[in-house]
């Protein structure tokens, strides 16, 4: 394989549309690319004639606007190139009005009560920052979407106001500092995604995970991951061959698919890309798992994405590795090796300690979701309290500066605190805390609270906003200083001071930081349904209309989408278990105890009335059990009928983790025991052991019932 060749191959990227586009065609487009300018029609319609006869090249015979709506995933409404002509010909056309602006249907996407399903129209609008691609034979036009009048229906929008929000902040920052040099602030993002694999054939055997994404019910396998042997262990072939064609599938759409191995878990593996700008990384993140599903199907394999598909083992997360860049190549986290330098960096770190801090409930909501909360908290994944790791070294400096003291480095050289006159940071001094929700790692951030399944655009629409906002403030205050030196001196002082709080080096998992973190005034929020009321308070509403990212409505419109989301997730879990159990569950216990009745029966005719008396213990445990089963979906089902009298989306969402999630869990409780009990001829699914060790060396499926 010839990978520098066929990287970007499916691409329309700069390379191609310089080869390709008129140099007037091309100074123009890149000035939209670079500044945000309109797009003439005139060139727009060179640039879709170029585009055309590219992907036609490549095979390709229709087009669509690639968007993302607040479904989570992505949407694509495909059209043919073909255009009649006379004589019964066809001839392959595409225009630019048809390449900037796209109208799919808008009334059956969420919306959150912004578009009535009378009221259908909704655009699509090109964005030219992120690169046209080819997709089974498509030319996909990443695209914003928007309804009539105006309101932000996606994923991609509300990221893109909030890059320009902090592009501006950020800018006068660095202007206070010298810097006439730097035009654009970008943030860029590496997401980490992990993922697990299973077999076709046992997937299929299995409803919860077909219709939920996670088992309902399974009791622990004999082995698990205890023995830590599956992480970064030999990748087996069957996973290598799928690993292989993967990254082939990626780089062909230039995504930077870098790092692969197996995780914790037994069948989880991870993949991580190289960095780049948020918006793409949002894009190529959203491609990423499109293709993990569609080319396990290939491998005779299911890749499962959800946050928590099996009890007992590690799930799964996305590590968002997060940082703030200039257009000259500047990473403004990065520590400096001089004073000014220094002081640079210290002043956006503690902005985004301070962001962090201030905005704490954002952070947790914008990764809150049903699937998210089995994760966060446990001993897998970072707590639902927010906290910024810094390091030893890294903290130790803020501490000096909070004290007013000298700072002494490793190798005991005093170095005075001042704006100009800052101690040299190094890079990589301390140890990473996987425990920490939010790690500094040497010249980034790492959100680690991130789901596997879902998209990156809501945390980094956060991040950047709340960081925004605490530049914004910096800025107002440096602006107006006659001594610039002693007021980033003394704001520097005064932020670690009001921010400490959430500064937090230690053990994340531990019940003693619970305790801490309350002492601190941290907020513990600990499911979906408590997080997202973070999102419609009055002080997330103003910063979010003050930097441009959401408008009022627009927020309240994904919290009720959001608040519906979690519901439903439950309810179509509840639903399933409940199928399963009625159609299978309760037969096969059954069939077990009319053989355990039929042994009993032999052996007392054989030996007597106490000949049998094991046999009758087990048969009056299961018979115990079943009654228990019976009760718990008695239980489970009137719960669930209950929600059709409610209409309140809230009060929904709060029933539902409440009453009908734990109705659930007391279901799954008594089913692991008799999954426990009953030969594994009786019961009717495949087990946490046939599923986690089912991708062999080769798809075999002789012992798959």
């Amino acid at each position: 394989m010839d990978v520098p060749k066929i990287f970007g191959s499916m691409v329309f990227n700069d390379e191609v549309m310089k080869a390709r586009l008129p140099k007037d065609a091309y100074k123009a487009l890149h000035k939209t690319i670079d500044e945000g300018t309109t797009l003439e029609l005139d060139t727009a319609n060179v640039v879709a004639e170029a585009m055309k006869g590219w992907a036609i090249e490549h095979g390709a015979t229709h087009f669509t606007h690639w968007f993302q709506p607040m479904t989570g995933i992505t949407a694509e409404k495909h059209d043919s190139f073909i255009s009649p002509e006379a004589g019964g010909k066809v001839m392959m056309e595409f225009s630019g009005k048809e390449l900037v602006k796209g109208e799919p249907d808008a009334s059956s996407f969420p919306s959150g009560g912004l578009r009535a399903t009378f009221e259908a129209r909704g655009y699509t609008a090109w964005d030219p920052t992120s690169y046209a691609f080819i997709k089974d034979d498509t030319l996909c036009i990443p695209t914003a979407f928007c309804s009539y009048t105006g309101e932000a229906l996606d994923k991609k929008t509300p990221l893109l106001r909030s890059m320009q929000a902090l592009d501006k902040q950020a800018i006068r920052i660095l202007r206070l500092f010298g810097d006439e040099t730097s035009k654009h602030i970008i943030t860029t993002v590496g997401p980490e995604q992990e993922y697990f694999l299973i077999d076709c054939d046992v997937y299929k055997r299995r409803p919860d995970l077909i219709y939920t994404g996670r088992t309902l019910f399974g009791s622990k396998p004999s082995k698990g991951q205890e023995m830590d042997d599956h992480y970064f262990g030999m990748i087996k072939p069957r996973v290598k061959s799928f690993m292989k064609e993967l990254d082939e599938e990626l780089w062909k759409l230039g995504i930077l698919a870098k790092t692969e191995h197996n995780e914790v878990a037994p069948a989880q593996h991870e993949l991580a890309p190289v960095f780049s700008t948020t918006n793409i990384a949002t894009d190529h993140n959203q491609l990423t798992m499109e293709l993990m599903k569609t080319v396990a199907g290939r491998h005779h394999m299911v890749c499962l994405l959800h946050e928590k598909p099996f009890a007992g083992v590690n799930g799964s997360g996305k590590h968002n590795n997060w940082s703030i860049s200039t257009d000259t190549g500047m990473n403004l986290l990065e520590p400096g090796a001089t004073p000014s330098q220094n002081a640079q960096f210290l002043l956006f770190l503690v902005a985004v300690i301070k962001a962090v801090d201030e905005y704490q409930g954002l952070l947790r909501m914008s990764v809150a979701s049903a699937a998210n909360d089995h994760r966060l908290g446990a001993n897998e994944a970072p707590p639902a309290i927010m906290s910024v790791f810094l390091g030893d070294e890294l903290e130790a400096v803020l501490e000096a500066i909070e004290s007013g003291r000298d700072y002494h480095d490793k190798k005991k050289k005093l170095m005075s605190i001042g704006a100009t006159v800052l101690p040299h940071i190094p890079k990589d001094t301390t140890d990473r805390n996987r425990t920490s929700p939010f790690a500094f790692t040497g010249n980034k951030f790492e959100f680690r609270s991130l789901g596997s399944s879902a998209s990156i655009s809501g945390p980094n629409i956060i991040l950047n906003t709340i960081v925004a906002e605490a530049l914004s403030e910096y800025a107002d205050k440096l602006e107006k200083a006659k001594d610039f030196d002693k007021a980033l001196s003394k704001l520097i002082h005064d932020e670690i001071v009001a921010h400490k709080r959430i500064i937090f080096n230690g053990n994340g998992y531990g019940d003693e930081w619970v305790k801490e973190a309350k002492k601190r005034g941290l907020l513990n929020l600990k499911t979906t349904v408590d997080a997202l009321e973070s999102f419609i308070t009055k002080e997330s509403i103003d910063v979010f209309e003050k930097h441009g990212v959401y408008t009022e409505t627009e927020v309240r419109a994904r919290y009720e989408i959001l608040l519906e989301n979690y519901y439903k997730t439950i309810n179509i879990e509840a639903l399933t278990l409940s199928s399963m159990v009625k159609n299978n569950i309760i037969a096969a216990a059954c069939a077990y105890e009319s053989r355990l009745a039929d042994v009993v029966i032999k052996k007392e005719q054989a030996l007597g009335a106490k000949g049998a008396k094991a046999e009758k213990a087990m048969l009056q445990k299961m018979s115990d059990l079943v009654a228990g089963m019976e009760a718990a979906l008695e239980k489970l089902d009137a719960d669930v009928a209950k929600e059709e009298s409610m209409s309140d989306v809230r009060k929904l969402a709060e029933y539902h983790r409440d009453v009908v999630l734990a109705d659930m869990n007391g279901l799954r409780e008594v089913i692991d025991e008799v999954e426990t009990m009953v030969p594994s001829d009786l019961w009717p699914y495949p087990t946490y052991g046939e599923i986690l060790y089912s991708v062999r060396y080769q798809p075999d499926r002789t012992n798959v019932k």
